[in-house]
C-alpha cells in the first residue's frame, strides 16, 4: 500500500516541522497559561482533530484549491485569526477572576468548549493546508495506486506526532502555571500574558501572507 521508507522519511520531516514552535504550539501554551494543563491537553486533541479534517480535504483534492486560491486562503486565514483574537480578548478580560469565562463552566461543558475551540483553530490554519499540499505528494508512491489512501496514512502519522509533541508543550506550560497559581497576582498576570499571546498570534496570522 505504501513504502515503509516513505513513511519513515515523512515522519522525520513532520517531526522536524512540528518541533519548530508555530501557531498551534503558541496557542496550546496560551491555553495552558489561562486554563491549566488539562484544558491545554484537551485543546491539543481538538487542534489535532481539526488538522485531521484538513488532511482528509487534502487527500480529496480540496486542499489544493485552498492553497492555490488567494480568496479561499484569505477567508480561512481571517476566520482563524479573528477567532484566536476573540479568545485572547476573553482571556484578558477575565484575567483577574478566579477562573476565566471558560474555566467557570461545568467540567463537561468546559471540556466540550475547549475541544471545540481547539478544533476551530486547527481546521482554520491555512498554513497547515499549504504544507500538507506541498509535502504529502512527495512521499506518495504513485505506482502503488490508491494515492488518497496513502495520503491519509501519512496524514495519520502527522497527527500522531503532533499530538505527542504538542502534549509535551501543554504539560510543560501547565507545570509552570502551577507555580504561578500560588499567588493570585502572579496568576492574574499569567492569564493576561496568555490572552496577550493569543491576541498577538491572531494579529500575526492575519498580517502574514501565503507561504511560497
Amino acid at each position: 500500500m505504501i513504502h515503509a521508507h516513505d513513511v519513515v522519511a515523512f515522519a522525520i520531516a513532520a517531526t522536524l516541522l512540528i518541533m519548530i514552535p508555530g501557531p498551534s504550539v503558541l496557542f496550546t501554551i496560551s491555553r495552558a497559561m489561562v486554563l491549566g494543563r488539562r484544558a491545554a491537553l484537551v485543546n491539543v486533541v481538538g487542534n489535532a482533530t481539526g488538522v485531521a479534517v484538513q488532511i482528509v480535504a487534502v487527500a480529496a483534492g480540496l486542499g489544493a484549491l485552498v492553497a492555490q486560491s488567494a480568496a479561499a486562503y484569505t477567508v480561512i486565514k481571517w476566520v482563524g485569526a479573528a477567532y484566536i483574537v476573540y479568545l485572547g480578548i476573553q482571556a484578558f478580560r477575565h484575567r483577574r477572576a478566579g477562573e476565566d469565562a471558560v474555566g467557570a463552566l461545568p467540567t463537561a461543558t468546559r471540556t466540550s468548549r475547549v475541544l471545540r475551540e481547539g478544533f476551530v483553530v486547527g481546521v482554520t490554519n491555512p498554513k497547515t493546508i499549504v504544507f500538507l499540499v506541498a509535502v504529502l505528494p512527495q512521499f506518495v508512491a504513485r505506482e502503488l495506486g490508491a494515492v488518497p489512501l496513502q495520503m491519509l496514512l501519512l496524514g495519520a502519522v502527522f497527527v500522531v506526532i503532533a499530538l505527542c509533541m504538542d502534549s509535551l508543550w501543554a504539560l510543560g506550560a501547565g507545570a509552570a502555571r502551577d507555580w504561578f497559581a500560588r499567588s493570585p497576582q502572579r496568576m492574574s498576570r499569567l492569564r493576561g500574558a496568555g490572552g496577550g499571546i493569543m491576541i498577538g498570534l491572531g494579529v500575526s496570522l492575519a498580517a502574514g501572507g501565503r507561504p511560497d
